[in-house]
């Protein structure tokens, strides 16, 4: 089969690879239909995560059709069609037991593209197949159902759960890129006053006022009206850089919640002699996917409309471009880039 191998700093090649086998009763493989660049593959490619190592397949979300499944699988057949969730759960340890997938110790956590070889290929392994992949449903979309891998239960988990989004609150998320942007349309789920979006892209400024923000800026006067008057309730912090960070702890009112979702590259600095007296709530997290089933029923019944972050679609074997396209997201206007083995008939 073909995959994109990762061969070290800023080097990947769509190269030919082996072909997947079981290795555990617990696994299951998949025929990828479709799969994404997450922001956290492109940390990978800069080589910001040592611990990959080269020759492995990158990514870590998909959707497809199961082709083979292990003797322990109880829940999966050949011919389901899935959702590949970016983390794996071996379900049984203490952490799975509370669906804190993420800090699985039973072998799962986020391991696709980075302990073991990913799905941005023809073909992936999925461990732990019963708890980490998910039914989709025929009339749920592969660009619907590949959001549901990683990006919305990040957004949510992470962002808006986190940050403890509630009715009447002022919501400001610091990056409107995918993870920003879908924040945004969740955050609207829970009736707050009004959500600003803070981005240095205009293209991006613009999308997010189209999925659902009530002021969209560059860091500026609306920013600073609230950090010297009364504060974000809630700031989501989605663009993983050092700056957006502090801007974070800057408009933050007095007691509310840093939700920060952003994956930090390098370090970022917390200013705690301006942020002691504040009785402010940071919290951090990896995603644990607990979410996907009740967000798949919000997208699939409509109370979600998603398809907007996607806006740009390539063949499997255009990887690489898709890696480019999606790097210069600011300049190129991507959000979400989907890989298909197909390329889906246009909608009429």
């Amino acid at each position: 089969m073909r995959g994109l191998v990762y061969h070290g700093p800023e080097r990947t090649s769509w190269d030919t690879v082996p072909d997947p086998v079981i290795e555990q009763d617990t696994d299951v493989i998949v025929r990828v239909d479709a799969t994404t660049v997450c922001g956290s593959d492109l940390h990978i490619r800069r080589g910001d995560l040592p611990e990959v190592k080269p020759g492995t397949v990158l990514g870590h979300e998909a959707v497809g059709e199961v082709v083979e499944v292990g003797r322990a699988v109880h829940t999966r057949r050949p011919g389901h069609q899935v959702i590949v969730s970016s983390v794996s759960a071996c379900g049984h340890c203490p952490p799975c037991l509370d669906a804190m997938y993420g800090q699985c110790r039973g072998g799962g956590g986020w391991i696709l593209g980075r302990e073991i070889n990913g799905t941005q290929a023809e073909f992936v392994r999925v461990p732990f197949a019963d708890h980490s992949t998910h039914r989709r449903p025929p009339y749920l979309s592969p660009d619907d159902g590949v959001l549901l891998a990683e990006l919305l239960p990040t957004a949510y988990e992470v962002g808006v759960r986190s940050g403890h989004v509630g009715p009447g609150d002022t919501v400001v998320v610091v990056g409107a890129g995918p993870v920003g942007l879908a924040a945004v349309m969740i955050a609207r789920l829970y009736s707050p006053r009004r959500i600003v979006a803070v981005d240095l892209s205009p293209s991006r400024l613009e999308a997010a006022t189209r999925v659902g923000a009530d002021a969209a800026e560059l860091p500026g006067r609306m920013v600073a009206d609230l950090s010297e008057g009364p504060g974000a309730d809630v700031v989501i912090e989605a663009a993983g850089d050092p700056e957006s960070f502090v801007l974070a702890t800057r408009v933050v009112r007095a007691g509310g919640h840093i939700a920060n979702v952003g994956m930090h590259g390098k370090p970022a600095t917390l200013h705690l002699e301006s942020l002691w007296r504040k009785n402010l709530t940071i919290s951090t997290g990896q995603v644990d996917t607990s979410s996907t089933p009740w967000l798949l029923d919000l997208v699939a019944y409509g109370r979600l409309t998603v398809f907007p972050l996607v806006t740009h679609r390539f063949l499997l074997d255009r990887m690489e471009d898709a890696y480019e396209v999606f790097s210069g997201g600011p300049d190129t206007g991507a959000l979400k880039v989907v890989l298909h083995r197909e390329l889906p008939e246009p909608s009429p």
